[in-house]
């Protein structure tokens, strides 16, 4: 069956009818609305205007052009971009301060910071800048404006700027807004509506969509257009092609909403999707109501069926294990699509507040700090409990989450994959799996590092959290998984029953040929009487005698060996008992040190990799694992 499009819901006809002339909509209180800010409570109020104060009198963050070539040279990342989201960040916080002190003190500060970053050369990353005409400049190039994630994401923050502050700016500071009307349409809305071949506009496979950037990117043009463009015609044609371009992220997801970017990416990958959704809805007065597709509410459910417990979630891909966001555009999301559990999810998560971390800026986007001053509902519903989803099978990603009881964070958790290793942010993980107890990871995914020139290049797989022997995968020969879509778990079942729930696969396919493994059976099963008990169970088949193999289990706490076939994994009150055959196996523990700054602030100094190494190789055998709560 051929799902519904946008486009096709949305015709260029209907666009013309149901978007709001230029001026006419009206999203959010401007500051001139002095009753709707002045309303705003002190527990949202202070920590804006406390921001300001730390800001007003000093010197906007400088970036030279010596500063923006050094991703070329160096790989860094984070000497440009800590002093460039800082200007974003202190013209946003301003802004808002303003908006909720309304006397006109910000007001030149924010010229400054407008016209600082209006005269920027380019709006884009270092990582991201693109140079037809020289493909190794270490500098932007003017007169091609590029349109990334950042560059968008700009733009819809001096829209916000002009539509917020455009009456009080007026009429000795009028011409900030021409300034931002003529820089978003030279940077932004022409460049997107000229060019064809913006690499996340378009499919990254044959059978995927784009990532994340589609509806990131499309969420801010949106926001621009609509604020900025005053020609009818056009902004009826940017809408359109915006409209297809969403097509395009939706048609790389499957009915059951899964996100192969992982838990982590949801944020600017399904939430942002919602914010298209969400404004075309609210400015055409309901007319544009994308919400009726049903692949849209369960892209909202995924990050629910990805939680652990308290601020913990599954993060296969690139993410983190630990998230504190507010939950904010969760709520609103499943108030749209009518989903209890997600509203619930989202008003717990009041309880694991964003921690500020440097690597984390989805939250920092002037649109969600309004949303977050202005959502009365939000901050004022009454208290929920996680809704804590008991199984979730998602067959377009293979990924299971199933935990001992639906309800409660208490108990034995399992989050199993099967999928490929060509996945978008893709780690070498096929059949890799998640343990925690009482809603904490034991058994873990590390994670992914601070991102650096490597992380997205042809040596991708040099990252040590990328590579499959520092994931829950068997080694063989020494031999990891290979990379690429071709590398994938084979014959993948799911079974999800009362007593219990377990999948199924076979792991040969992921490594490569030369290897010879014709058959690698993983089983992962969640019991769930009395007690519980997770079970992994290998059976395995090489077409010769192995030299060596092995089962690596990467934890965050180093485990205890209080006898032969057992490790105790500390974990809260209760510990991890694993037991395993001490006859066939030999169990070495190291830790491994992290420097990195992205790591560290999730699980601390160091992490710890458990070798479970055959005693006796052979080429057929099999082996149990068996892992149960102890006092």
């Amino acid at each position: 069956m051929t799902r519904a499009r946008l486009a096709h819901l949305f015709p260029i006809a209907l666009l013309r009818t149901a978007l709001p002339a230029p001026d006419a909509w009206h999203p959010h209180p401007v500051a001139a609305e002095r009753a709707a800010w002045d309303a705003v409570p002190a527990s949202r109020r202070h920590p804006v205007l406390a921001r300001a104060a730390t800001i007003r009198g000093t010197s906007w963050p400088a970036l030279p052009a010596t500063l923006f070539a050094e991703f070329r040279r160096t790989g860094d990342r984070e000497r440009f971009e800590v002093p460039w989201f800082e200007r974003r960040d202190r013209l946003a916080a301003l802004v808002l301060a303003e908006c909720l002190g309304g006397r006109g003190e910000h007001l030149d500060e924010i010229v400054n910071g407008v016209w600082a970053i209006c005269e920027e050369t380019t709006w884009c990353l270092p990582a991201h800048s693109i140079v037809p005409a020289l493909p190794a400049s270490l500098l932007p190039d003017a007169a091609f404006p590029v349109v990334d994630l950042f560059a968008a994401e700009t733009g819809a923050l001096l829209a916000w700027t002009s539509y917020l502050l455009a009456d009080v700016l007026a009429p000795e500071l009028g011409m900030v807004v021409e300034r931002i009307r003529h820089e978003g349409g030279r940077r932004l809305l022409d460049p997107y509506r000229c060019v064809d071949d913006w690499h996340w506009l378009r499919r990254r496979a044959r059978e995927r969509g784009p990532n994340n950037w589609n509806p990131w990117i499309h969420s801010n043009l949106l926001t621009v257009t609509l604020l900025l463009e005053r020609d009818a015609e056009r902004r009826a044609g940017l809408v359109a092609r915006i409209l297809r371009g969403l097509d395009e992220f939706l048609d790389g997801y499957g009915e059951d909403g899964g996100c192969d970017e992982g838990a982590g990416y949801w944020w600017r990958a399904a939430a942002s999707l919602f914010e298209c959704l969400e404004t075309l809805h609210d400015a055409s007065g309901g007319a544009l109501d994308g919400f009726q597709l049903p692949v849209v509410r369960m892209m909202g459910a995924y990050l629910h069926r990805m939680h652990i417990g308290g601020h913990w979630y599954v993060n296969f891909a690139d993410g983190s294990a630990r998230m504190r966001r507010p939950g904010e555009a969760l709520y609103r999301y499943g108030r749209r699509v009518g989903d209890r559990a997600m509203t619930a999810h989202a008003l717990a998560m009041r309880s694991t507040p964003a921690d500020g971390s440097p690597h984390d800026r989805a939250e920092d986007a002037i649109a969600r700090r309004l949303r977050l001053l202005l959502d009365d509902e939000y901050e004022g519903a009454p208290g929920e409990a996680f809704p804590c989803v008991r199984d979730a099978w998602l067959p377009s990603i293979e990924v299971l989450t199933c935990r001992q009881a639906g309800g409660t964070e208490r108990g034995l958790f399992l989050a199993a994959k099967g999928g490929s290793n060509g996945e978008s942010h893709n780690h070498n993980d096929v059949g890799s799996f998640i343990v925690a107890l009482d809603g904490e990871p034991v058994l873990i995914d590390a994670g992914v590092g601070v991102y650096t020139r490597t992380t997205f290049s042809e040596n991708r797989y040099t990252i040590w959290t990328m590579q499959s022997a520092f994931h829950n995968v068997p080694l063989v020969d020494g031999v990891q998984q290979a990379a690429g879509g071709e590398a994938r778990a084979r014959d993948v079942r799911c079974r999800i029953g009362d007593d219990a729930t377990w999948l199924s696969m076979d792991l040969a396919g992921a490594y490569p040929a030369p290897l010879d493994l014709r058959h690698w059976a993983r089983l992962l099963r969640l019991e769930r009487a009395g007690d519980g008990r997770v079970v992994v169970r290998e059976q395995w088949e090489l077409g010769r005698e192995p030299r060596g193999l092995a089962l690596h289990l990467m934890s965050w706490r180093r485990p205890a060996t209080p006898q032969p076939g057992r490790l105790t994994f500390p974990s809260g009150v209760r510990s991890l008992a694993l037991d395993y055959d001490a006859e066939a196996l030999e169990a070495g523990v190291e830790a491994i040190e992290l420097s990195d700054a992205r790591l560290s602030s999730v699980w601390g100094r160091r992490i710890h990799r458990v070798t479970l190494h055959a005693r006796h190789p052979t080429a057929t055998g099999w082996t149990t694992l068996v892992m149960t709560p102890v006092a």
